[in-house]
C-alpha cells in the first residue's frame, strides 16, 4: 500500500525554512510514501462564507481535491505576528465548510529556529484548534518542533543538517505508519 501525504506549508515566502522542511519530506520520505506539495494557497480567494457553495473557485476545488486524494496531511507553517500567516488561515478557512478534512491524520512540524520568540508556539495552537473545528485527527507522534534555521538550507532548497533531517523522516515514518497502522 502506497501512504500519499499532502503537503501544506504556511508561507507564501520564496524559498521559506517551512518549504524546505516541506522538500526535505519529499527526500527523505521512506519507500512506499507518496508525497505532493500543494502549492495553490497563494491562487486561494479571500475566504467568504457565500461563495462556499455552488460554484466553487477553482483553487478551492483543487485544494479540497487534494485534500481529499490524500491519506493524511503534514503541515509546516511559521508563526507570524503571535498567529497562523494570514495567507495560511484563509487557507484552513476553506477546508471548514468541505468534508475532506473530517476525521483526516494530520501533523505538523514546527521547525521555528530559537529566536522565534515564541517558538512558534501560538501558531501551532491556533492550527490545532482550527483543525479541531474540522474534525481532524491529530497524530501526536508525528507533531514535532525540529528547529532549522536558515543557513541549514542547502542549494537544492532542502534541510542539511543530519539530524534534522533524521528527526523529518521519523516525523514522516509516524504519520505513515499511523495510516497503515
Amino acid at each position: 500500500m502506497t501512504v500519499t501525504l499532502l503537503l501544506l506549508c504556511g508561507s507564501l515566502r520564496a524559498g521559506s525554512v517551512n518549504e524546505a522542511v516541506l522538500r526535505t519530506v519529499q527526500a527523505v520520505a521512506p519507500e512506499g510514501v507518496a508525497t505532493s506539495l500543494y502549492d495553490g494557497m497563494g491562487r486561494l480567494p479571500h475566504f467568504n462564507p457565500d461563495d462556499d457553495g455552488a460554484g466553487l473557485d477553482d483553487e478551492v476545488v483543487a485544494l479540497r481535491g487534494a485534500l481529499g486524494a490524500a491519506d493524511a496531511v503534514l503541515i509546516c507553517t511559521p508563526e507570524y505576528a503571535g498567529a497562523l500567516p494570514g495567507a495560511f488561515k484563509n487557507l484552513l478557512d476553506w477546508t471548514v465548510g468541505g468534508a475532506e478534512m473530517d476525521r483526516r491524520p494530520v501533523a505538523w512540524i514546527n521547525a521555528s529556529g530559537p529566536a522565534a520568540p515564541t517558538g512558534g508556539a501560538d501558531a501551532h495552537d491556533s492550527l490545532r484548534k482550527v483543525l479541531g473545528y474540522v474534525n481532524a485527527e491529530i497524530v501526536e507522534p508525528a507533531v514535532v518542533r525540529i528547529p532549522v534555521s536558515r543557513d541549514a538550507i542547502g542549494p537544492d532548497r532542502t534541510v542539511e543538517d543530519p539530524p534534522a533531517r533524521a528527526a523529518i523522516a521519523t516525523a514522516v515514518t509516524a504519520l505513515a505508519g499511523h495510516v497503515t497502522g
